[in-house]
């Protein structure tokens, strides 16, 4: 069994990657109001603060902070996949192991997370986020991805629309290489 070793910092600032299992389907982007409700009504059980959050049609990457004394990152993300696969149909594949424990195929079990250290790695990863549609080739603008609070940041001025990153993505962010 894995050794999983989860940095919990009450009131923390967490980077996160979360992947569909199978990442050849664009669930995430599909079905994004469903996506969009499942966070909101988790925010609503469990408060977080959404620094970046950005979609793609196989996973995810965002920015949490939480409130001062939570730490419980993992049950968030729990009622997000939770709430989220149970508004869909069940009509993916499952493996044998899923179906004996009852569990859907539509999330992988984990996610990574990184504890955001201080504001260079916060900017860094912010702004890996933003990047993102345009590494993986989905646009070739970050303005023009849909499904991400880069609009919310530029409408706060804290980026310009036509930001294009400056994006040295030295590290690991939760993808696959």
């Amino acid at each position: 069994m894995s050794d999983y070793r989860r940095a919990f910092v009450p009131g923390g600032c967490w980077f996160f990657t979360v992947n569909l299992l199978d990442r050849r389907k664009g669930l995430l982007t599909d079905r994004i109001e469903i996506l969009r409700d499942a966070v909101a009504a988790t925010r609503r059980s469990h408060p977080f603060e959404i620094d970046a959050f950005v979609v793609l049609p196989d996973h995810l990457h965002a920015i949490w902070k939480l409130p001062s004394g939570d730490a419980d990152f993992s049950v968030r993300w729990r009622l997000i996949k939770t709430r989220f696969a149970k508004a869909l149909p069940a009509t993916e594949r499952l493996s044998a192991v899923r179906f004996a424990r009852n569990e859907r195929g539509i999330w992988q079990r984990r996610f990574w997370e990184h504890l955001i250290r201080d504001e260079a790695d916060y900017a860094r990863h912010v702004e890996y986020c933003y990047y993102n549609p345009v590494k993986h080739g989905h646009v070739s603008r970050v303005c023009e991805w849909p499904y991400s609070s880069f609009h919310r940041d530029v409408r706060a001025g804290l980026f310009p629309e036509d930001w294009g990153g400056d994006v040295k993505a030295i590290g690991d962010f939760g993808e696959r290489a």
